[in-house]
């Protein structure tokens, strides 16, 4: 058995970086491996607390591989329940609509697509396969290699909440949420007894994000 976490890294104010900033962004994660690819490119509809494995358009578009042009939406399991308080999510569902614009294994092909994407009208994240655990930095972190692992850049067109620390399969305890807008969210899965190191964000992807979000950059996680 063991706990997922999607853990997530902020500017500390919800600013939304220019698009050609946030297309950097994706590209150095991938050229100081931080990521491998394939990458996709999605625009729509989407929610930054949505589980990047379960789910969420931004899974489908890893794992489902369809091809570009197709129409993205959330997926509901059995055991997902009304909620009659409408809780918010990670906590209430998460209601998601995207187009999968473009995908590919060239990480400098993330550029061109994002300049015809609809950047700061609709939702738009960029998402890697998995981290790259041939980076001995990353395996040293987690301990071990697990190819489960995606990451995703966000650029929101609104801001969205994100909980700094919530348990989603358990009650909204009104902790801390900051707002995003920019903002890169990746998962992992820990044993049970083993939530991390010091409980602060990959050294690896903290390098290359605080260029973007400053030194300031707030990091927080959800897990269940």
């Amino acid at each position: 058995m063991g706990i997922w976490t999607d853990a997530f890294v902020a500017p500390a104010e919800p600013a939304l970086l220019r698009p050609e900033a946030f297309g950097r962004l994706a590209v150095e994660l991938a050229r100081e491996r931080v990521v491998r690819t394939p990458w996709a490119l999605l625009a729509g509809r989407l929610c930054v607390n949505a589980s990047l494995n379960w789910g969420s358009v931004s899974g489908q578009a890893r794992w489902d591989r369809p091809p570009v042009g197709t129409v993205l939406r959330t997926k509901e399991y059995p055991w997902d329940t009304p909620d009659p308080d409408d809780d918010p999510p990670p906590w209430g569902p998460s209601h998601e609509e995207a187009r999968l614009l473009a995908s590919g294994d060239k990480v400098l092909d993330i550029l061109p697509a994002l300049r015809a994407a609809p950047y700061g009208d609709e939702d738009v994240a960029v998402v890697f396969a998995h981290l790259d655990f041939g980076n001995r930095a990353i395996t040293d972190y987690f301990q071990y290699e697990d190819g489960r692992t995606p990451l995703a850049c966000f650029a929101l067109a609104r801001p969205q909440n994100r909980p700094l620390s919530a348990h989603d399969c358990g009650e909204m305890d009104g902790g801390p949420l900051l707002a995003v807008r920019t903002c890169v969210v990746h998962t992992f899965k820990h044993a049970l007894g083993h939530l991390g190191r010091d409980g602060g964000p990959v050294p690896a992807l903290a390098s290359v994000t605080s260029r973007y979000f400053g030194p300031d950059q707030v990091c927080g996680k959800t897990w269940g």
